[in-house]
């Protein structure tokens, strides 16, 4: 079922395209205005940090909560600072899945709401996919085709990106994502969550090679990470048990080093088995200063060109929904009004039928 639209182009009096992303996958309330998929006009984006810290992760019922409260002022704040009304925003795009359900709900249907009442089309967004977009953003020279590794709290794939829309995964997590096992062992150390910026900041005092812990050796380009989790948190529980002080310093480095090495050892297998001269990077952990350094070193070293987004585009965020909406709606892949959340949505892999969106089945 498509929405009907009295203007399918689109464009306004400049000739340009402005996308209105919204972005509800799971504790960010997030909106932004794109113009032409890559140009930011604004990005605003309500944290639920406070909420969910004292439980040490994130609470479904009052992230959903959470997202009621504030996304009408989020979206509203995200067309202020734009300077754009509404007659002007060609389509709302919105993530779809997969996240937590309550969550991804309340930011479908307010894009049903406001295309339905602005007489604009919808457009259902893979999350993942989203974050791929995220290098697009205040990047004209970023073109397909890439490798792209997205690495987040709940998702660790590695794609080959051909085209906008034409992407396959050939490697994801098995077990807990990269970003899962940050959060966990950051909260095991005693330290604050989010555990990816904690790790991070813990680990520049520390010894990176003080331990030596697993690598799980995955056939191909599959991840996994639990081994490597339970590793560090036996080690900290076997200081715990001896009432020895707990060099958390150290065991923070020597675990993001092993996971970093993992990632990069990873993506550059792909890169030399496919083919690939350009490589990107995407996700929450994607802000990580030590993946960003080594990943940029070895590019560098090896004649391949880098993608990263800034650190503000890493983690949730509705423009680079807006941008993945954008390329969508180019090719008129509306979403029609009957769409639902799938909180486990995701992507084939090579050789499998591709994975649209924009399809209520997919």
């Amino acid at each position: 079922m498509t929405a009907s639209v009295p203007n399918p182009a689109g464009i306004d009096v400049n000739g340009d395209v402005l996308v209105l992303g919204i972005e509800t996958s799971c504790d960010e309330t997030a909106a932004s205005v794109v113009k032409n998929g890559r140009d930011v006009l604004s990005c605003e984006i309500s944290s639920q940090f406070d909420q969910h810290r004292v439980y040490g992760g994130i609470v479904p019922e009052i992230a959903s909560r959470r997202h009621m409260e504030l996304i009408e002022y989020t979206v509203n704040e995200a067309l202020a600072c734009a300077g754009v009304k509404r007659e002007r925003v060609a389509c709302v795009a919105v993530t779809n899945g997969p996240g937590l359900v309550g969550s991804l709900l309340v930011g479908l249907s307010y894009a049903k709401a406001l295309g339905f009442s602005w007489n604009i089309p919808f457009i259902g967004v893979n999350h993942i996919k989203a974050h791929i977009f995220a290098n697009f953003i205040g990047n004209d020279v970023c073109v397909p085709p890439f490798l792209c590794l997205v690495v987040s709290g709940g998702h660790t794939h590695l794609f080959k990106v051909y085209d906008y829309d034409r992407l396959t995964v050939i490697g994801r997590t098995m077990d807990d994502a990269a970003g899962e096992a940050f959060d966990k062992v950051s909260r095991t150390l005693g330290l604050t969550y989010p555990g990816g910026p904690a790790i991070d900041n813990a680990a520049k005092r520390g010894n990176p090679k003080a331990f030596s812990f697993p690598k799980a050796n995955m056939k191909e380009y599959d991840f996994s990470f639990s081994g490597l989790k339970s590793a560090v948190i036996n080690v900290i529980n076997q200081y715990k048990l001896k009432n020895q002080p707990i060099p958390v310093e150290d065991i923070a480095a020597s675990f993001q080093q092993t996971v970093v090495d993992v990632l990069c050892d990873k993506i550059f297998k792909g890169l030399a088995e496919y083919g690939f001269n350009k490589a990107a990077l995407a996700g929450g952990v994607a802000a990580n200063s030590l993946l960003r350094s080594v990943l940029r070193e070895r590019c560098h070293s090896n004649g391949i060109e880098l993608y990263m987004p800034l650190p503000v585009y890493c983690t949730d965020n509705g423009a680079m929904t807006a941008s993945c909406g954008y390329y969508e709606y180019l090719k008129g892949n509306y979403s029609g009004i009957n769409m639902n959340a799938f909180p486990n949505l995701t992507f084939s892999f090579e050789g499998e039928n591709q994975c649209n969106p924009n399809l209520t089945g997919c």
